[in-house]
């Protein structure tokens, strides 16, 4: 029998029959979650952390599939009882991140889109088995090394000097003592010329 909007555990009025609507909640709590983490974080510099979970959540949701899709299967009972139990977790974790934002705590909120986002990757994979979703730690990866030019092109005197670039800087540095060197034995050659005149 379907819920009524009188129902507080179905207050969507939606067919929580549908083995399908698990499908299109996840997607959509997991664009909301990234939203107020992007609002909180934009003003500054995100940390490395910061972009990588934010990217993470990215690669769960682009192309997210239509319910109809072809590569989409419609779960049986044990897997349904599995993406209950992702989505039930995964609301845990979003009344953790709503508190955390309240209190302005930006770390937490950074780990907690990361969980929040492994349950939604969890549902997806479910629906979606032959989707190729990326773990944490490769995004993080890359994210790391992006980061780490990044700082440096903002801060290049930060950046450790290599052997190439201190033998460069020798061999300026001989080649405009031997240009002093020169100038002054022309300077002493043209003074005893001048003195001998």
């Amino acid at each position: 029998m379907q819920h009524t909007m009188q129902d507080n555990k179905n207050p969507w009025n939606a067919d929580l029959t549908d083995p399908m609507l698990r499908l299109r909640l996840a997607s959509e709590r997991l664009s909301i979650v990234r939203y107020v983490f992007l609002v909180q974080v934009e003003d500054g510099i995100a940390s490395a952390d910061e972009r990588a979970s934010l990217e993470y959540a990215d690669a769960v949701l682009i192309g997210w599939p239509e319910t109809d899709a072809s590569d989409v299967i419609t779960p049986d009972a044990a897997q349904l009882d599995d993406i209950d139990e992702q989505m039930r977790v995964m609301e845990q974790h979003i009344a953790k991140f709503s508190a955390m934002e309240r209190d302005h705590d930006i770390v937490g909120m950074t780990d907690t889109l990361i969980r929040v986002t492994e349950r939604v990757a969890g549902i997806r994979s479910i629906y979606q088995p032959d989707f190729p979703l990326p773990t944490f730690a490769e995004i993080r990866r890359v994210v790391q090394d992006e980061w780490d030019e990044d700082m440096d092109k903002i801060d290049p005197d930060n950046a450790s000097p290599t052997a190439d670039s201190i033998e460069q800087e020798t061999a300026d540095a001989d080649k405009e003592q031997q240009a002093e060197k020169q100038a002054e034995q022309q300077a002493d050659g043209a003074q005893k010329s001048g003195a001998s005149a």
